[in-house]
């Protein structure tokens, strides 16, 4: 469980914006803060990493405090279990693949895990390639293999998938959605892609000039400015969670499967409003 409640003066292009957002994240649980530039979502990554302080407020972790305004306690951002993937990646050029994943870890810790995220991230072939001779998703796969290294609490994820094209998008959200299963991570996205974000997550949050204004689903998010009858889609692929991934027109859905048994191609009519919804078999 992350539990936190962060407050500051943020300084913005616009003047000064107060600050002021809480939150419950469950234990395994894929969030993605969504909301326009400058609403304050990377603020809130930095600050659960311990990279800004906030004014007031606490940051608790499975129990382990992070944070207290009251006590004017911050525990190290080396003391806090988490992975953080910048969007500028912030990779090692003098070192090869290999190494900059393995870099997070003590010397005294198992190399093994640096074996597991290379073949898990599609990096086995390239782990003795230096980084600069590297694509941008290759890159990318990197940054994210290092951040989970260490086998972290909390995943942080900032815009990381910007600078790619749409195809390299899809295949990294992939990957990213595997190895969020595989090592059952708590993960916190920045996105502004509303595809990527049905895609990957369980929970989004609203912001809007400094403050969690929504905090829902995806489908329901998405979807409650529209009629709440009507809208058909095609199932493009079943989960092993039973989560179903469905094609509407503009983009995608990841919904809890109805109950019954879908198939992929099998038409169904998705309803919902802000807080429910609703997927049947046409």
């Amino acid at each position: 469980m992350i539990d936190f409640a962060l407050q500051k003066t943020l300084h913005t292009a616009e003047g000064e914006m107060p600050f002021d957002v809480s939150a419950h994240i469950r234990k395994g649980q894929f969030v993605s803060l969504y909301g326009v530039s400058g609403a304050g979502k990377t603020s809130v990554l930095r600050m659960l990493a311990g990279l800004m302080k906030p004014d007031h407020g606490y940051v608790r972790v499975d129990g382990q405090l992070w944070y207290n305004g009251v006590e004017n306690y911050q525990l190290p951002i080396q003391q806090r279990s988490i992975g953080f993937v910048f969007q500028d990646y912030a990779l090692f050029p003098n070192m090869n693949v290999q190494e900059n994943i393995a870099f997070a870890l003590r010397r005294n810790e198992s190399r093994e895990i640096v074996e597991e995220l290379l073949e898990l991230t599609g990096l086995k072939n390239l782990a003795n390639r230096k980084i600069q001779t590297l694509s941008g998703g290759q890159q990318q796969r990197v940054a994210l293999a290092r951040a989970i290294a260490k086998k972290p609490v909390l995943l942080l994820l900032d815009e990381p998938l910007s600078a790619v094209d749409s195809g390299m998008r899809a295949q990294l959200q992939e990957t990213l959605l595997q190895v969020h299963k595989r090592f059952r991570l708590t993960t916190i996205l920045v996105s502004h892609n509303a595809d990527e974000i049905i895609r990957l997550s369980d929970v989004v949050i609203y912001l809007e000039g400094g403050k969690f204004r929504q905090q829902t689903t995806p489908a329901a998010f998405f979807l409650s400015g529209r009629e709440t009858s009507g809208i058909t889609g095609k199932v493009v692929s079943t989960e092993a969670d039973g989560s179903v991934l469905v094609q509407v027109e503009g983009g995608m859905l990841r919904l809890p499967s109805p109950g019954e048994t879908l198939f992929v191609n099998d038409k169904v009519d998705v309803s919902c409003n802000v807080n429910t919804y609703h997927l049947k078999r046409l």
